[in-house]
């Protein structure tokens, strides 16, 4: 390149000739005058063609590279098992030759045109963007798969997240209610994709049909809800990225612990988010952080309503053992409601059973399976009709330990069933505190008997009044008389 830049400047810039320009260089005319002829400032030098030992297996390893670019990666065989195979198949080449030609091959878009999209831009208080997540943490010892829902504005950026089970309509509403209140707002629009908790049906023209419980949703925030295209997640990249971003940060830190219940690790993460806010810059502006924009963004949002109540409600028929079936699941109900039509409203961790418009029980939501779910105070009344029942009853073996203890006391003496059948039925009357205050008091005495529980139960709730001594004084000093010993021994004995 340098002799050619001498050669134009001796030529068109000195006047030389060719003659005289070859004369100086040393190059013959004809190759002077080829370069004088290129008119360009760099030199073209032909491609060098030489033959590879990878050039017989060139289709055979774009067809493998093509068919993994349809597998999720971590199905996707690396460039050494590609290298092993061509051996198989003959190839003698080096496994360097191959590398370069499958890292070329991916960086050229692997065969498929890489996607362009447009950038999007939202004014405060317009949108949010909704979608779920596939996590693992150990909860209760256990490592469980998690379902995170991931709240996120899209002007301010400012994200919540809350961990469930399962993907369902009351997990879906509860985590509405949380985002909003700690966003301290509500925005304009919703942006979703097409989840089943949302969508019941996308017609050929593109139309959807909502869920009818999702639509009582939105209609309680007043808030619009827009779903994208099929198979168009990009349209709501900003919680898309959240998802990639938050498994980079927060949920390592998640994964680096044990988390006793859901209910510990969503307290957890009410933290973790708002500290994430004063850290992160916000990605349109490095001088303001999440938590800046936020504050921005707060007046732009309508003020939270009251929170939504969002069960999800389904009827089932109370079994002749007091039980009602959920999930594959069981859960006692009192008994005096045997076979009686209840209504089941399930919440994200609890489910309330309403009989006649009434509650009348509540317990703790279980996510395993075959698993029932007793409240032995259900059975209190039954008990007093049946106390042969206590004996080898499966509700009573969940009391507390000291009314454990007063059973199998009592159930040694004589129609101890029915005894302790006596102070099972105290609890409905003085609570249970109190009775277990009792019990613990009879055990430690040792004077067993479930009179004894009813006469402490008694004095606990009406103490007795200690009346104060008070000095007695006479007016009038009494006489001594001792005739009066004498008059006695007088009276004759009565037998």
């Amino acid at each position: 390149m340098v002799m050619l830049a001498k050669i134009r400047r001796m030529h068109f810039r000195d006047g030389m000739s060719v003659r005289e320009v070859a004369k100086r260089t040393g190059l013959s005319r004809n190759t002077v005058r080829r370069w004088l002829r290129q008119g360009t400032v760099e030199p073209k030098y032909p491609a060098r063609t030489r033959p590879l030992k990878l050039d017989p297996f060139r289709d055979q390893l774009e067809a493998w590279l093509r068919t993994d670019s349809h597998r999720p990666k971590r199905d996707r065989r690396t460039a050494k098992v590609l290298f092993q195979q061509l051996q198989a198949a003959g190839f003698t080449g080096g496994y360097g030759r191959v590398a370069e030609f499958v890292q070329r091959w991916r960086l050229a878009g692997g065969g498929v045109a890489k996607p362009a999209f447009v950038p999007l831009s939202f004014p405060p208080g317009e949108a949010f963007q909704f979608d779920w997540s596939c996590e693992y943490a150990v909860i209760a010892g256990k490592r469980c798969r998690l379902e995170v829902a991931h709240v996120k504005l899209a002007s301010s950026r400012a994200f919540w997240l809350v961990a469930y089970p399962a993907q369902s309509h009351e997990m879906l509403f509860d985590a509405h209610t949380r985002a909003f209140a700690a966003f301290g707002g509500v925005p304009r629009r919703g942006i979703y994709d097409n989840m089943k908790t949302a969508v019941d049906q996308i017609d050929r023209q593109g139309g959807r049909k909502i869920n009818r419980r999702f639509q009582a949703l939105h209609s309680h925030y007043l808030f619009e809800p827009e779903f994208c295209n099929r198979a168009a997640g990009w349209e709501k990249g900003v919680v898309e990225k959240n998802v990639q971003d938050r498994r980079r940060r927060i949920w390592i830190e998640v994964n680096a612990q044990s988390w006793d219940s859901f209910d510990a690790l969503n307290a957890w993460l009410a933290q973790a988010c708002p500290e994430a806010w004063t850290t992160l810059a916000h990605p349109e502006s490095s001088t303001r952080t999440v938590a800046q924009a936020l504050a921005e963004e707060h007046p732009h949002l309508m003020p939270m309503p009251a929170a939504f109540d969002g069960y999800v409600e389904l009827s089932a028929r109370v079994s002749s053992t007091a039980l009602v079936s959920l999930q594959r699941n069981r859960y006692s109900v009192p008994c005096p409601h045997a076979h009686a039509l209840a209504s089941l409203r399930v919440y994200p961790f609890e489910v309330v059973i309403v009989i006649d418009q009434r509650e009348v029980a509540r317990h703790r939501r279980s996510f395993d399976r075959e698993r029932v779910c007793y409240d032995w105070r259900h059975y209190i009344d039954l008990i007093q009709r049946k106390p042969g029942a206590l004996r080898d009853g499966a509700p009573f073996q969940h009391m507390p330990p000291p009314l454990r203890d007063l059973q199998r006391h009592l159930l040694r003496q004589p129609k101890g069933d029915r005894a302790m059948a006596q102070v099972l039925a105290a609890v409905p009357t003085h609570g249970l505190e109190a009775v277990l205050v009792a019990v613990e008091l009879v055990l430690a005495s040792g004077l067993i008997g479930s009179e004894h529980v009813l006469n402490v139960l008694a004095r606990l709730e009406h103490p007795a009044t200690t009346v104060s001594p008070v000095a007695t004084v006479l007016p009038v000093a009494p006489r001594p008389d001792v005739q009066r010993y004498d008059r006695l021994r007088g009276v004759p004995d009565v037998a």
